[in-house]
């Protein structure tokens, strides 16, 4: 077993098990998919440590989320093999790639263009689209999706992406409207959208999603 795959193993055993991530599709996907492959290769030694991994290589610091956090959210929004997603700021694609493991067909958008080339050419898969999009804005085109995902927190609620989720759609993702920050999910039911909090969690807040700057005199 090559150290990379040792890594992806304890990854998965000592932080996503450990943290009550039991769907054995998560799981397996989590352990396929090399995280090493979508980090820059002067950070590759930290691909499978627990922590939100800077993958920018411009003024704009983009992210991977925790290995553990990943794996909850993924949980949380319980894909089906039928289902039409939406990652939104999907950074060098990581959860793009999760999540084309559990789904039928895959949108990943992300706002930085350069990081947005380097996602559709390290996942090259043919159910996933990437596209080089404003987190806010969500992908209108492949609307609407079973289940949206957040590759980080919001600070607003992004009322664009809701109203791309289908009926019966929900989407996942940290809430830092408040404090303490929480990982919620959201239903589209009957025309209305319900809010439930999961769990407390912090992510880096995606481009676009931020809480506008209050005026100080």
């Amino acid at each position: 077993m090559s150290g990379f795959s040792t890594a992806r193993l304890k990854m998965v055993d000592g932080q996503v098990r450990t943290n009550d991530v039991t769907d054995r599709r998560v799981l397996d996907a989590m352990l396929t998919v090399p995280r090493e492959a979508f980090v820059p290769a002067d950070r590759q030694a930290l691909a499978y440590l627990d922590l939100d991994l800077d993958v920018s290589e411009g003024a704009a610091k983009r992210f991977l989320i925790k290995p553990q956090l990943t794996g909850k959210l993924l949980q949380a929004a319980e894909i089906g093999e039928g289902d039409n997603v939406l990652v939104v700021g999907c950074a060098t694609g990581y959860l793009a790639a999760l999540t084309a493991k559990l789904a039928r067909q895959v949108t990943a958008t992300e706002c930085d263009s350069a990081l947005a080339a380097k996602a559709k050419a390290a996942l090259n898969l043919a159910n996933v689209t990437c596209k080089a999009a404003a987190c806010a804005e969500g992908d209108p085109s492949a609307a609407p999706f079973d289940v949206i995902i957040l590759n980080g927190a919001t600070e607003v609620v992004p009322e664009a992406l809701l109203g791309q989720l289908k009926e019966g759609g929900r989407l996942v993702g940290v809430s830092a409207e408040s404090r303490p920050p929480r990982a919620i999910i959201v239903t589209h039911t009957h025309g209305e959208f319900g809010h439930r909090a999961l769990f407390d969690a912090a992510a880096p807040v995606l481009p676009g999603l931020e809480r506008a700057a209050a005026f100080v005199f």
